[in-house]
């Protein structure tokens, strides 16, 4: 199954499995230095160590499987007339208050830049639709209306 990344996404992927691929030297350093310290049967820093070692070879691998499988989004081909995944939204609440989101796919949501996964209840009623729109969320507070006000790439 395909993950689709924006560029900025897969950069950031890459980054995180260098940074991961550079930690391995350290945790066969602890290994090396709890073996020397004699009986391994009982030797908690030798367990702890190993332990390290397969949490870090653990998340290696998840993310080399994530970066093959990984799709470029191409950004240039994406328009503004309805929304879409990697479009950048204003909405507006019945309250007046206006908010903007980037909708991105699962793996490059983070909140704090205000981007949202395409698989949230508010990107799922915001997909497809056009400027002028009211659309519907089903939030855990009820039902709230939100008008589009700007579609951005």
């Amino acid at each position: 199954m395909a993950t689709y990344l924006t560029q900025e996404g897969y950069n950031k992927k890459m980054e995180e499995l260098s940074a991961l691929e550079a930690q391995r030297p350290a945790i066969k350093q602890a290994i090396a230095e709890a073996r020397d310290k004699g009986d391994l049967s009982e030797n908690a820093e030798y367990d702890a160590a190993k332990e390290a070692q397969g949490m870090l070879e653990m998340k290696i691998s998840k993310l080399k499987e994530l970066i093959a499988s990984a799709r470029i989004i191409d950004d240039s081909k994406l328009n503004t007339e309805e929304v879409q995944i990697l479009n950048k939204v204003t909405i507006r609440n019945g309250k007046g208050m206006t908010m903007s989101y980037t909708i991105v796919t699962e793996s490059e949501a983070n909140l704090r830049e205000f981007k949202i996964a395409s698989n949230t209840p508010i990107a799922q009623a915001l997909l497809g639709h056009k400027v002028g729109d009211h659309v519907k969320v089903n939030a855990p507070a009820g039902v709230i209306d939100f008008e589009i006000i700007k579609i951005e790439v």
